[in-house]
């Protein structure tokens, strides 16, 4: 998607503040929603593509004040109420003090749902669209929800590296649209390609992307091959075309 929350993709930010000696959760409630939201996962009432495209939906302010773990209280809080999990009266009555007759109910309701949305991992074989070392092309796309595919990559060139073999595809999943399962790709770019030409030449990014992000392209394949293999060999002439191009004849060794 295009916004805000690509930071990835987006430049203008300013340099990134490290925090030194930062720990991992600076409160106790950071540690409980990072449980709370793994668990959930766990528990099949959403999906991690699902938790990413609502996490995108936060308005692009809210978004930008808000601490990292507040967006992940955001989409918990978001999915489950949009799962039927729980209700915005169980939130509003753990806001008002029934924290745990709230989480008593969060909690049940997880286990629930956990029952009720159990599948089985989809393992269908499939056969790859691309072979490693093949060059390809990213597709130019703009959608208008969740994607894996940077901004700053599409429309580029680059060569797969390595197939990490069949997974589901984000885009699909993360809107209810099914699991379109489809192979991911260690796709490489030279630094040049995606940043410009003040780059180093030797510079390489490599990015794991999914089979409905490429194209083949078959014009950087094919100067690639001519390099490989160098000029096609020149042909032996004729004693008819030496006579048309009165070229002199060709003199036998003595035997």
């Amino acid at each position: 998607m295009n916004g805000v929350h690509d930071l990835g993709g987006m430049d203008g930010f300013g340099a990134v503040v490290r925090e030194p000696d930062e720990p991992v959760f600076h409160s106790e409630w950071e540690r409980r929603m990072f449980a709370l939201a793994l668990s959930a996962m766990a528990a099949r009432c959403f999906n991690v593509d699902e938790f990413r495209r609502t996490i995108e939906r936060i308005p692009p302010v809210q978004y930008l004040t808000a601490s990292y773990y507040e967006r992940w209280l955001y989409a918990v809080e978001a999915l489950l109420a949009e799962k039927g999990i729980i209700s915005r009266d169980d939130l509003e009555g753990a806001m008002r003090g029934q924290v745990e007759r709230g989480m008593q109910l969060a909690t049940a309701r997880v286990e629930s749902a956990a029952r009720m949305h159990l599948r089985t991992p989809d393992h269908r074989a499939r056969k790859p669209r691309f072979r490693i070392g093949e060059h390809v092309f990213t597709k130019n796309i703009n959608p208008p929800g969740h994607t894996r595919m940077p901004r700053y990559t599409r429309g580029k060139r680059g060569i797969i590296r390595y197939d990490w073999g069949v997974f589901v595809f984000p885009d699909s999943r993360a809107h209810g649209l099914g699991r379109n399962p489809q192979h991911c790709y260690g796709v490489e770019f030279k630094g040049r390609e995606l940043w410009g030409q003040d780059h180093p030449v030797r510079e390489r990014i490599y990015l794991d992307l999914w089979e409905d992000y490429l194209e083949p392209d078959r014009e950087s394949g094919a100067k690639a091959n001519q390099v490989r293999t160098g000029p096609a060999p020149a042909r032996a002439i004729g004693a008819g075309a030496r006579d048309a191009l009165k070229l002199p004849a060709r003199r036998e060794r003595g035997r």
